[in-house]
């Protein structure tokens, strides 16, 4: 056998590289460079549109003023300092004057006052192209019943109302209390205008809002006052009407005879006091005279300042000088002398004098005495009698308590609703506003919309937006084959080179991308204009060109990698028609017949024989009539002459439905001795083979190849596609030299590689190319 199977490609698969995963600045970078047209395209049409716009808007001045609400402008008007208010408040309070200056109640008072239901620029605003289509197909469209001039004139005032609202701007400066207030219109001075009248209707709106609040609380006030004070003076007028129908008469506050009773209390305890006291001394005395007059003496220790104390502290005191001269005189003289006698008897008349003024003084505490207990038993009769009559008094007085504390209620409601009417009726006149400007609306003297900077720039920045989203989903859309690098990483195969686009200028397709790739006929569509002895021939009439160096790599692989055959079968296919692989065949076999190799090239895709149909004169016989043995294969075999190259083509139009047996016939002992007959004539056998995508005839030729060159269409052949068909076809992945990325647009291929790329420099590659391939393609 002269097989052998050549490596596994995966030899060639790399792993990925780690950086892949971040931000490759290189790849994006050639994205941006490559698709600089399409994102330029996009921002010229933004721009464009932002431009159009500006001509065509409608210019709109803006005019402001702003309003301080401030608590302290009628501080110095008012009776009562305010009280301090929480941030709560004060975000509350401000949130209400905005709604209030937005209100429709204000917007119809500016109408009115500025006369704007008959302003046709506040009616009837410019409008855009497009409202003012919408205006008219709904004014064709309506016809509305017949309105009175009233209803209409309504009508343009609530219109004009609804434009000022909708014009209207009321924001909060911030965290401060200032409110800046804000007019939209295509006239600066009705802008400005109607901005002023805003503040000042406002104003006007807080000092109506407060005369009326304060008017009705008078009225009220008014009311409930004379009602209040009529029935306080009823209470006062049945207070004294009952007091008097009682009997109870009050001094300074209380009943009389509760003031009495409190009297005889009083004189009570005071009588008490002078019976327990007199009851006492007449004790102290009556114990004394009861002891004799002998003792009276000794017991008669008398305060001074009672009554009778000073007589009897006289007597004492002589008595006792009595006494102490009789004992000296006993001491010195005797019992018996004379003086000592005298003075016993002088001793004995003075404790007489004594006892007897100790029992006056006792008769008299006596009487004393009596005289207190009679006052004190006529004061409680006293109390008694009082006490009864007051019990009455105070059941009465449970009612007239009542009475007085209604009339009290009464008296003090009235005072405060009189306090409250007061303040009202000044407050109707109260003249300050808690609100000023503190900046005048002036008129505009430059549009605010639209803005030309803002409107350019946002145009520049969405056209870099919707180019850089075109652009991504263009590169989303990019699954094609562009660089040899997309061969070894996705494929993981060899990549034998690029086959420029040859042969004059073609149909353009739309392809992935801001580019359109160049795209070959299929077999059949060309031969009119571009026979076999012209692209056929590129290697030979361009033979130092890129294409002609291209398929020398392919054959140098060949060689390389089915080293120590003695003949070779090679065959080329592609994934999907019209991808040039019958001109990469011819060419490719061309290229080895000038090299000095013997070779053959067989026609094998017999479903659609593309090569064949590229000949001039048509072969009436060939690869077909030589399989099915009816002609030996030599004679259906042509040479050409400048190459010396052999073909082996198949019969056009002659028993077509043989055709669609195309894998029985490859795949057959014949077809197997054909190519063992052919190994001992030639050096290569080269064979075009159907693609591998819609047919198997590629499959079933596989175990009589030696190796396989798969032809890519540059920028148009889906890479996942070609991927999936090597991988359910290991074995052609497996014998597959390389990979041919074939209708190469050579001026766009740098534009796709990285920095530093091979692709980038071929331009200096192709100082090496002289040939001109699209002379030598139609010579």
């Amino acid at each position: 056998m002269h097989q052998r199977t050549v490596p596994h490609s995966s030899i060639l698969r790399r792993e990925p590289d780690p950086s892949d995963s971040f931000i490759d600045l290189n790849r994006l970078l050639a994205i941006l460079v490559r698709r600089a047209r399409l994102i330029g395209l996009s921002v010229a049409l933004a721009v464009t549109l932002g431009v159009a716009y500006l001509l065509f808007a409608t210019p709109v001045y803006t005019s402001q003023t702003q309003i301080l609400l401030d608590e302290d402008l009628s501080r110095y008007a008012e009776e009562s300092e305010p009280s301090p208010q929480s941030s709560q408040q004060i975000d509350m309070r401000i949130s209400s004057a905005a709604e209030i200056l937005k209100s429709g109640r204000l917007a119809l008072r500016v109408v009115d006052d500025l006369k704007l239901s008959d302003n046709e620029t506040i009616l009837n605003p410019p409008q855009s192209p497009v409202a003012m289509v919408k205006g008219w197909a709904k004014a064709l469209t309506s016809s509305g019943p017949d309105v009175s001039q009233e209803a209409l004139a309504n009508g343009r005032r609530e219109k004009a109302a609804a434009t000022l609202q909708q014009s209207l701007t009321v924001e909060r400066a911030g965290r401060s209390a200032v409110l800046a207030v804000s007019f939209r219109s295509t006239d600066p001075q009705l802008a400005a205008a109607i901005t002023k009248r805003y503040a000042e209707a406002f104003f006007e709106d807080q000092l109506s809002a407060n005369f009326t609040a304060t008017e009705q609380a008078s009225t009220w006030l008014q009311e409930r006052l004379t009602d209040i004070q009529a029935r306080a003076q009823e209470a006062a007028l049945e207070v004294e009407r009952y007091r008097s129908e009682n009997g109870l008469t009050t001094a300074r506050g209380e009943l009389m005879s509760e003031q009495q009773l409190a009297d005889l209390n009083s004189q009570l305890i005071l009588a008490q006091a002078d019976a327990a006291s007199a009851s006492a001394r007449y004790a102290q005395f009556k114990a004394i005279v009861e002891q004799g007059p002998d003792k009276a003496v000794d017991n008669a220790s008398i305060p001074t300042q009672q009554a009778g104390g000073s007589v009897l502290q006289e007597l004492r005191e002589r008595y006792n000088s009595v006494v102490k001269r009789a004992q000296d005189i006993t001491q010195n003289f005797g019992a018996d002398h004379p003086q000592a006698a005298a003075l016993r008897a002088e001793k004995e008349d003075l404790a007489g004098q004594i006892y007897r003024e100790l029992q006056q003084l006792t008769a008299s505490y006596r009487n004393e005495y009596e005289v207190a207990r009679s006052r004190e038993t006529s004061l409680r009769e006293n109390i008694d009698k009082v006490a009864g009559s007051n019990a009455v008094a105070n059941r009465s007085s449970v009612r007239l308590r009542e009475l007085e504390q209604k009339a009290t209620a009464l008296k003090a409601l009235s005072e405060s609703y009189l306090s409250r009417f007061e303040q009202a009726s000044q407050k109707q006149s109260f003249p300050i506003a808690k609100a000023r400007v503190i900046s005048d609306a002036g008129v505009p003297t430059a549009p605010s919309s639209p803005k030309k900077t803002l409107v350019l720039g946002l145009s520049l920045v969405l056209g870099l937006m919707a180019g850089g989203a075109l652009t991504f989903v263009q590169e989303l859309r990019e699954r094609a084959f562009r660089l040899e690098n997309d061969v070894r990483t996705i494929l993981g195969l060899k990549p034998l080179g690029y086959l420029p686009l040859v042969g004059g200028q073609k149909k353009r397709k739309p392809m992935i991308g801001a580019k359109a790739v160049k795209a070959e006929p299929a077999p059949g569509e060309a031969d009119e204009d571009i026979p076999l002895e012209r692209m056929t021939r590129i290697v030979l009439d361009a033979p130092r060109s890129a294409f002609a160096e291209t398929l020398r790599n392919a054959k140098l692989t060949s060689e390389t990698m089915l080293t120590g055959r003695e003949s070779r079968v090679i065959g080329v296919t592609s994934a999907l028609p019209g991808e040039g692989k019958s001109t990469v065949a011819t060419n490719f076999a061309a290229l080895l017949a000038i090299s000095g190799k013997r070779t053959l090239l067989i026609d094998a895709d017999v479903r659609r024989p593309g090569l064949s149909a590229m000949m001039k004169p048509a072969p009436q016989i060939g690869l077909i009539e030589a399989v099915s043995g009816e002609i030996p294969w030599t004679q259906a075999v042509k040479t050409d002459r400048r190459s010396q190259l052999t073909i082996l083509p198949i019969a056009l139009g002659k028993d077509a439905a043989r055709r669609h047996d195309g894998n029985e016939l490859i795949s057959s002992p014949a077809m197997k001795q054909l190519l063992d007959e052919a190994r001992q004539a030639f050096d290569y056998v080269i064979v075009d083979l159907a693609p591998v995508g819609p047919v198997v005839d590629a499959k079933a030729f596989e175990p009589l190849a030696d190796g396989f060159l798969f032809v890519v269409e540059w920028g148009k052949t889906p890479s996942n596609l070609v991927r999936d068909l090597l991988a359910a076809e290991h074995r052609i992945e497996a014998k597959t030299l390389g990979v041919v990325l074939n209708k190469t647009d050579m001026a766009a291929l740098a534009r796709y590689s990285d920095a530093g790329a091979a692709e980038k420099y071929r331009d200096l590659y192709d100082q090496y190319y002289t040939d001109n391939m699209e002379a030598a393609a139609r010579r």
